[in-house]
Parts: structure tokens; C-alpha cells; sequence
């Protein structure tokens, strides 16, 4: 994965950040664009000077409040923008204590936050997901690794 990475300098300007408390997983139906009204992990935009890992942590407690320290899974996903160019944004799946799973249901500046069953989640069903979520998320939920995916007419393909 280090093509998208220069030194610790960022290739890509965003991050979404999934909580895993025993069988669920904190959730946030945004308010405001993008995505707007669909369920989806927290996260953002990098500030300058941040490594992904620090905007990530940094993302995490600024939207839940909770402090998380290493990752569990990450990733990249890119994807073909014009003329060849890559785009693609960095995922994180943190692990965090088993009783934050029970937390009530939580209204932020940035939308509503619960906790959601895995199952839930992963439902062929459920059309309140983010389009790429449930072709990702059971990959870094699988084992512990780094791992580099690409998304292409409508798929999500793990590449490494």
C-alpha cells in the first residue's frame, strides 16, 4: 500500500472509521452531504500534517468521543477518476470495549450514531448502507491486516 502513501504525506483526503464492540458496530446516519440519510461509518477530511492513522484516531473521538489507539483492519480503496487519475479513501475498523456496544442512541452535529448488529449491517435487504460498505467491511472484519482494494463499475475488488 505504500503507493498511496508519500513518506507519511496523505495520497487522499478522506477516511471512514468503523467501532466493532463484540457483534456490533457504531454507526452514523449523516445529516448533510454527502451520503446524507444513510447509515455509514464516522469519519473525514485530513488536516494538514495529520498521517492517516492520526486523522483517523482524530476523526473517531472528534465525531463519538471515544478514544481509539491502533486499528484492528485498514485499507485503501481507490478508483479511476478522469483521464486515469486515482482517487480513494482510507478504512479503518478499530476494536473497543465490549460494554460500549450497549450505548444508547446518541444525536451529534453530524447525524444520528447507534450501534448496529453485524448482521444488520451486512443484510442483502438493507438499502440504508453506504453503497461500498458491505463489500469492504467483511474483509477488515475478518482478520487483522492492511489491505488494498479497488472499486470499478459498481465493485468493490480486494487487490492485496
Amino acid at each position: 500500500m505504500n503507493e498511496f502513501y508519500c513518506g507519511d504525506d496523505l495520497v487522499f483526503k478522506y477516511n471512514v472509521c468503523f467501532l466493532k464492540s463484540n457483534d456490533r458496530i457504531l454507526m452514523l446516519n449523516r445529516e448533510k452531504p454527502p451520503i446524507m440519510g444513510v447509515w455509514n461509518g464516522v469519519g473525514g477530511k485530513y488536516e494538514a500534517g495529520e498521517t492517516a492513522d492520526e486523522g483517523a484516531i482524530r476523526e473517531v473521538f472528534e465525531e463519538t468521543g471515544i478514544k481509539v489507539n491502533e486499528y484492528y483492519s485498514k485499507g485503501v480503496i481507490t478508483w479511476d477518476k478522469n483521464e486515469g487519475e486515482k482517487d480513494g479513501l482510507y478504512v479503518y475498523l478499530f476494536e473497543v470495549d465490549a460494554t460500549l456496544g450497549n450505548g444508547p442512541i446518541q444525536k451529534t452535529r453530524e447525524g444520528i450514531l447507534d450501534w448496529k448488529q453485524i448482521d444488520w449491517i451486512m443484510n442483502p435487504n438493507n438499502l440504508g448502507i453506504a453503497e461500498m460498505v458491505f463489500q469492504y467491511l467483511p474483509v477488515l472484519l475478518e482478520k487483522e491486516s492492511d489491505y488494498l482494494f479497488e472499486y470499478k463499475d459498481g465493485i468493490v475488488n480486494l487487490i492485496v
